[in-house]
């Protein structure tokens, strides 16, 4: 049995962590903390897990966390994480960031977060689907919600080379905003309506360039712009990727299906994918549609931006990275309707 411990539990991150963890039958969650609810009951923030989580808020130093823990999940905002990863990194403990601190280069990092890096080093980005060596690691980067279904959504035209233009056009729900209240959070605000914002500039930008551009070195016309939607959970993406010669249906559905025929949490449907088959699962669904008179395949993916876009696919890569089955404790199907 694994013994877990969750460094920035009272997020939304943290309380889909402990939700997932529950039915996990190697692993279970032996510390949250919080430093400003130490003493509070978990179950009194997250209340959907009254009854399951018997856990207090706690603050304990690095080393009595290594003490308690085999694993550990790093779920603070961007720039803390530097902080406190290098304290937990030792021979026996294994540590999940699913901050933004080691996805990219610390260069990269630097000139997109505008904050210096107090941890350079190589770091490997945790999208298992794409980066098999996960299962060497005892650190590794788990990726953004963004950059999860994108990058998904278009790496089998990047792996051969195919893709001349890519336009991603992201739809999330609230939820990716985070737990504190926002403007863009606030409900007279966001009911009845869709919000585009960071139009050409957004920070998860980076990563898929590095994903895409690692498939395919050439690939330099990237873009996106997200939008926030009146719901609570998902990520919907729609890639415009247009290619660099004529491609048939059946070129693209061999392309996806034989990258993903291996990978258990990717599913290449027919038709449009749906956020509600992949609600409050570890899936990412994706379907497309060849435009032949413009040498244009539109991919749609759906996520979970909780689940695989967060916790799902850090818990995806701690079962890689300790030697478990990739779906233990994941296999469970999304809510729909």
């Amino acid at each position: 049995m694994l013994d877990i411990g969750i460094i920035g539990a009272s997020g939304y991150t943290g309380g889909e962590l402990m939700r997932l963890l529950f039915n996990h039958p190697q692993a279970r969650v032996e510390l949250a903390t919080s430093r400003k609810l130490i003493g509070q009951k978990v179950s009194a923030t997250h209340r959907h897990l009254k009854d399951m989580v018997d856990l207090e808020f706690e603050n304990p130093d690095s080393q009595e966390i290594k003490d308690r823990c085999d694993v550990v999940f790093v779920a603070v905002p961007h720039g803390t994480a530097m902080e406190i990863v290098p304290k937990l990194l030792d021979d026996k403990v294994k540590v999940i960031d699913l901050s933004a601190d080691y996805r990219l280069n610390p260069d990269v990092f630097e000139k997109v977060y505008g904050i210096k890096h107090q941890d350079p080093r190589h770091v490997v980005y945790g999208m298992p689907e794409l980066h098999p060596e996960v299962k060497h690691e005892k650190f590794i980067a788990n990726p953004g919600c963004f950059p999860t279904g994108a990058t998904l959504a278009a790496a089998p035209l990047a792996q051969v080379s195919m893709i001349e233009n890519v336009v991603f056009d992201s739809k999330t729900g609230v939820s990716g905003a985070g737990i504190e209240p926002s403007q863009a959070s606030h409900y007279p605000n966001m009911a009845e309506n869709v919000q585009p914002y960071k139009l050409t500039t957004h920070r998860h930008l980076a990563e898929f360039t590095q994903e895409l551009q690692r498939l395919d070195n050439s690939l330099t016309r990237i873009s996106f712009t997200p939008h926030i939607i009146p719901s609570v959970r998902g990520i919907l993406t729609t890639a415009h990727i247009f290619t660099k010669g004529k491609l048939t249906q059946y070129d693209v559905m061999d392309l996806y299906a034989e990258m993903y025929q291996d990978k258990p949490f990717v599913r290449v449907v027919d038709g449009i994918p749906s956020l509600s088959a992949v609600r409050g699962s570890n899936f990412c669904d994706i379907g497309f549609e060849v435009d032949t008179r413009n040498n244009r395949v539109v991919v749609i993916s759906a996520i979970d931006n909780l689940v695989k876009g967060a916790s799902g696919q850090a818990i995806q890569n701690m079962n890689i990275m300790c030697g478990l089955g990739e779906t233990t404790g994941l296999w469970m199907s999304g809510v729909a309707p």
